[in-house]
């Protein structure tokens, strides 16, 4: 499973959507536990709504980056943070563990349909 570097087209595409449209839920997330802690006078509703919304846009610049060798480990970065924001909303932590096997199976299944196509180019190219 690919951890750091940079995959072939169908596994870029793939990781790209996953955390692309976890961008869209992360926020939500955010804008609930900011919501939530502000209904319960919690002094540190702000900060919920912050790092929430930091972790969206890390969600958005792991998605375009997944052509540098960094991206997928900052992918893998992003889907641990999901995994841990359960620790304020407890939601996420289910969210979290649906987009970090959304994640895997994009890294796996991409290489596979990456190696399936480069196998096919073979072939044809004979």
């Amino acid at each position: 499973m690919l951890v750091y570097g940079v995959g072939e087209k169908m596994t870029r595409r793939f990781a790209g959507i996953v955390v692309g449209s976890q961008t869209v839920v992360v926020f939500l997330g955010a804008l609930v536990a900011w919501a939530i802690a502000k209904s319960q006078d919690n002094a540190a509703h702000t900060a919920y709504l912050v790092v929430g919304l930091v972790l969206a846009v890390l969600c958005v610049v792991a998605s375009g980056t997944l052509r540098r060798t960094w991206g997928v480990t900052l992918g893998w970065l992003v889907e641990v943070a999901s995994v841990l924001a359960g620790f304020v909303l407890p939601m996420m932590f289910v969210v979290g563990l649906v987009f970090l096997a959304l994640w895997v199976t994009a890294l796996v299944q991409g290489r596979k349909m990456d190696a399936l196509t480069a196998h096919r180019q073979e072939q044809d190219t004979a």
